[in-house]
């Protein structure tokens, strides 16, 4: 790349690599990561970082091996640093070449974009699981006592048919979990969805199952003329992405691999690695 990003493959000139510290595990301060990433404003930028340790925890990773507290902030390791650039302001042209670099260096068979969108779904799959509980709750706090005839209102209002017939609708497999098979924008769809009929049953004072399955059914409708106003599509024909058991996968073996080229007194320089994409590359 030829533009004034650190986070390049070009000898002769700052790298990223050139702000490692070499101390056992190779490490980055966070505070050098935001001013490459070119953030001026540190509560966006430890927006991302929160993300990204949500997504270490949502992936089964310990957080405190690569966020280790250091002169009340933090030193990262080289996967921390690919979270939080996956979770970076993509507007900024530092956080997009920071992710192709980063997907560069792990080899991956992804995108730097998928990969981006992967630790979406991780997150807002959770946050879907914890929505589902409160919605729950608060169902049985205000007389539902059928929950499967309320959840189903809610998808009849965003999707025209119940759980049963939009699963089999999408085409997913049997066994598998449509929540697990829902892209980025689908699930951050339905995680309002839930949220807001959440909302709407305690700000009215909603009780018993006619009532709440006219709530589910109403904010269901809301959200799907919504994304039709704004999409120009129907949710029922957005498609199925990759089960995000694979997502998962696909982003612990990138952990692995990034925490491979640091390993033992190894210390992997920019100019040794394969060269990665350049702008041309990425605008093709």
């Amino acid at each position: 790349m030829s533009d004034g990003s650190m986070f390049h493959f070009d000898e002769g000139r700052e790298s990223f690599e050139d702000l490692g510290i070499a101390n056992g595990t190779r490490t980055w301060r966070a505070t050098d990561l935001m001013r490459v990433l070119g953030y001026q404003n540190e509560k966006s930028f430890y927006s991302a970082i929160t993300r990204a340790m949500q997504a270490c925890l949502s992936l089964g990773i310990k957080t405190e091996e690569n966020f280790i507290p250091y002169e009340g902030s933090y030193k990262l390791t080289r996967f921390a640093c690919y979270l939080v650039a996956m979770n970076g302001d993509t507007k900024k042209a530092e956080v997009a070449a920071a992710q192709a670099y980063f997907a560069a260096l792990a080899d991956t068979f992804q995108s730097h974009l998928e990969a981006a969108d992967g630790i979406d779904r991780v997150l807002i799959r959770d946050e879907m699981t914890s929505g589902m509980k409160a919605l729950g709750s608060t169902a049985k706090e205000h007389g539902v006592t059928n929950y499967a005839f309320f959840q189903n209102q809610g998808y009849r209002g965003m999707y025209n048919m119940d759980l049963t017939m939009l699963t089999r609708f999408k085409g997913v497999p049997s066994g598998q979990s449509l929540l697990d098979r829902m892209g980025k924008a689908e699930l951050a769809a339905n995680l309002f969805r839930i949220t807001q009929t959440d909302e709407k049953i305690r700000n009215e004072s909603l009780h018993g199952q006619q009532q709440l399955e006219g709530a589910a059914f109403s904010v269901g409708r809301t959200v799907r003329q919504t994304m039709e106003q704004i999409s120009g599509k129907k949710p029922e024909h957005l498609p199925i992405a990759a089960p995000i058991k694979e997502v998962k996968k696909a982003l612990k073996s990138t952990g692995k691999k990034l925490k491979e080229l640091d390993s033992g007194a190894q210390r992997v320089a920019a100019r040794q690695l394969p060269a990665g994409p350049t702008r041309s590359d990425e605008e093709e």
